[in-house]
C-alpha cells in the first residue's frame, strides 16, 4: 500500500527535511507500507496572483534529488506543462498529474513515454468511470504503471463531496489512491484562497481503507496553521504515526473478515 505524504508546496529545505527525515523515520516502523515524498516545487493554480507558488523548477527538484539522495525515499511532484516532465523525470519515482489537468491528452502522453509510474488526480469535475478515459491516454502513450487519486467531487461552490462508491468502480481499470487531505478542501472558500476541514480527514481515511484503495495520498506539515499553502486541510506531522496505526488495524480486520 502506498503512503504518500509531504507538505504541499516547498516552502524551505527546513520543513522539507523535517516532514521527509519523519517520514523516513515511519518507514522503518512500518515496512508494510511503501512511503512515497511529495512535496510540489510550484503550484500554478493557486486563487490570488499574491499567492505563494513555491521556489520553481530547478531549485525544486535540487531539494528533491537531496531528499532522494540522503533518505533514500521515493519521490514525486507534479508538472504543469509538457516542457517539465523530462527534468522531473529524471528526479522523481511517480509522475503527479494535478486535477485541473487531468483531460490535458499532451501531458498524460509525455508523461507515460517517460516510463515512470504516472499518478493521476481524478478531475472535481469528473464521474468515476470518466477516469478511465484518462486510463486509455496512459495506455496508449506506453503507460504500463499508473493510479488515478480520488480528491472528491465539486458540489456545489466552494465544497467538495466524496462518493465512496467511485473507489470501488475506479478499481475495476486501474489501481486506486485517496486524496485525504484535498477531498476536505473547500475551494476559493476564503476568497482570495482555499480553506478546509481538517477534522475530517483522518474519518475519511478510516472509510476509504475501510472500502479498499491501493494507497492513501495525505499532506502534512509541522505547522499547518502557518503553512504557504493548503493549511488548513493538512494533517498536522505530529499526528502521522497515529494515522498510520489507524490505517495498519483496519486493514488487518477488513483482511480478517475476508479470510474468515
Amino acid at each position: 500500500m502506498l503512503i504518500i505524504a509531504g507538505p504541499c508546496v516547498i516552502e524551505n529545505e527546513r520543513v522539507v527535511f523535517q516532514v521527509a527525515e519523519e517520514l523516513k523515520r515511519l518507514s522503518e516502523l512500518y515496512p508494510e507500507f511503501s512511503f512515497v515524498f511529495k512535496s510540489s516545487f510550484d503550484k500554478a493554480n493557486r486563487s490570488s496572483i499574491k499567492s505563494y507558488r513555491g521556489p520553481g523548477l530547478e531549485k525544486g527538484l535540487k531539494i528533491l534529488q537531496r531528499v532522494k539522495e540522503e533518505l533514500g525515499l521515493k519521490i514525486t511532484t507534479d508538472v504543469h506543462e509538457t516542457w517539465q516532465v523530462q527534468p522531473v523525470a529524471e528526479v522523481v519515482d511517480i509522475i503527479q498529474i494535478p486535477a485541473f489537468l487531468s483531460r490535458q491528452t499532451d501531458l498524460l502522453v509525455k508523461s507515460a513515454q517517460t516510463g515512470k509510474p504516472v499518478n493521476v488526480k481524478k478531475g472535481q469535475f469528473l464521474a468515476p468511470w470518466d477516469a478511465k478515459n484518462i486510463v486509455e491516454k496512459l495506455k496508449y502513450a506506453g503507460a504500463v504503471d499508473y493510479y488515478i487519486t480520488e480528491r472528491g467531487t465539486s458540489f456545489g461552490y466552494n465544497n467538495l463531496v466524496v462518493d465512496f462508491r467511485s473507489l470501488v468502480i475506479m478499481s475495476e481499470f486501474t489501481k486506486v489512491i485517496f486524496d485525504a487531505t484535498h477531498s476536505v478542501q473547500l475551494p476559493g472558500g476564503a476568497g482570495d484562497r482555499s480553506s478546509g476541514q481538517r477534522e475530517f480527514v483522518i474519518p475519511l481515511i478510516r472509510a476509504a481503507v475501510a472500502v479498499g484503495c491501493d494507497g492513501i495520498f495525505m499532506e502534512t506539515h509541522p505547522d499547518p496553521d502557518n503553512a504557504l499553502s493548503d493549511g488548513p486541510n493538512m494533517l498536522p506531522l505530529s499526528a502521522l504515526q497515529t494515522v498510520l496505526e489507524t490505517i495498519q488495524r483496519i486493514r488487518s480486520a477488513v483482511s480478517s473478515s475476508a479470510t474468515g
